[in-house]
């Protein structure tokens, strides 16, 4: 048997210090093999080497030591998964605060100004849609809220989609400034995600949802329902698919084509499941006279491909109008899902 080495020697060998392994002891993430009974000097044997190390290197990551510990008692190759899923987490949560900070800058140098009081026009749409027999998909449009979930997880589904929207509905005659929409909204989203924790058993839930005033639009979104803009005849996806297969895309591992008809592109990495752990994408965005909104779940999203999504948000019609006639071209083409929508018009007030 290797001679053990003293916590002194064996620190300076792992590049810690003698007082975070005797923290990792006391936690239990790295015990000595032995502990002299008369002196108690822990003492450790060469072979625990790596696993100091391993625990040396997650704190550079920032891993907190309860899921150090965690990962410390799995088999190598899960080890690798969840560290990989740390980092993901890590990189989508510095993501976020880079927006948040983008919002800040822009705010306080007194780039995101009102540009004037403007209306708008607006119109919901649910349905089954011919294949289903039951619709988890919820929408809803008022004067200052647009949104669309798509529920899931089986019987809750329908339950979880209307839970999160209703909690949304008090932002309609909340007295919110333009300057505090993004945090009224993130607050709201965040009752919405305690509402679908309550319902039994397994569900979630998609959300994406507009809240504006004057010219400000605050934006959430979680999953796969989509928010685009058309502009000046130009039509835009403001929300980036909370999806397997979109992150393979963004990774550069999946071209869109291959995205499209992947077995997988349905499968989300996040959604809203009152477990406390959603990270929303918020943002702000500036509204103009003449933008059009589209909010509108996978069912038509998928169906309906972008050049005819903006060729009829592009034509002629109020936004009842151009509801009926997204949900004629998605029947048309096959779907097979529920699809929701919400259609809004910005005008002068």
């Amino acid at each position: 048997m290797a001679e053990l080495l003293t916590i002194g020697v064996f620190a300076r060998a792992a590049r810690l210090s003698p007082k975070a392994l005797r923290l990792y002891d006391d936690l239990g993430l790295l015990r000595p093999a032995q502990v002299d009974d008369d002196s108690g000097y822990r003492l450790y044997a060469p072979e625990q080497l790596d696993q100091a190390r391993l625990i040396a290197w997650l704190r550079r990551l920032g891993m907190p030591l309860e899921r150090i510990r965690q990962i410390g008692e799995l088999p190598t190759p899960e080890q690798a998964a969840q560290i990989g899923a740390y980092w993901e987490q890590v990189l989508a949560e510095t993501a976020e605060r880079g927006r948040l900070a983008t919002f800040l800058v822009d705010y306080l140098s007194g780039r995101g100004s009102a540009m004037g009081t403007l209306g708008i026009r607006y119109a919901a749409r649910s349905e089954t849609g011919p294949v289903r027999d039951s619709n988890e998909d919820t929408a809803y449009a008022g004067p200052r809220l647009m949104a669309v979930a798509d529920g899931m997880r089986g019987p809750g589904g329908d339950r979880a989609s209307a839970a999160a929207v209703d909690a949304l509905k008090s932002l309609e005659t909340a007295t919110v400034a333009a300057d505090d929409l993004l945090g009224s909204l993130a607050e709201a989203v965040r009752v919405a995600a305690r509402s679908v924790g309550e319902i039994d058993g397994d569900t979630a839930t998609t959300l994406t949802a507009l809240y504006w005033s004057g010219s400000r639009l605050a934006l959430v979104h979680i999953g796969d329902t989509r928010a685009y803009r058309l502009r000046d005849g130009e039509l835009s996806l403001i929300t980036v698919d909370h999806t397997y297969v979109r992150s393979l895309v963004e990774q550069g591992r999946l071209t869109e084509a291959e995205a499209a008809v992947h077995p997988q592109r349905s499968l989300l990495v996040k959604a809203l499941t009152g477990t406390g752990e959603e990270t929303p994408d918020l943002s702000l965005h500036e509204a103009a006279a003449g933008d059009r909104y589209l909010l509108c779940s996978d069912g038509l999203a998928t169906t309906v491909p972008d050049p005819e999504l903006r060729a009829v948000l592009a034509g002629p019609g109020d936004p009842r109008q151009v509801l009926d006639e997204l949900f004629t071209r998605a029947y048309a083409a096959g779907a097979h899902d529920n699809v929701a929508a919400v259609v809004a018009d910005v005008v002068p007030a």
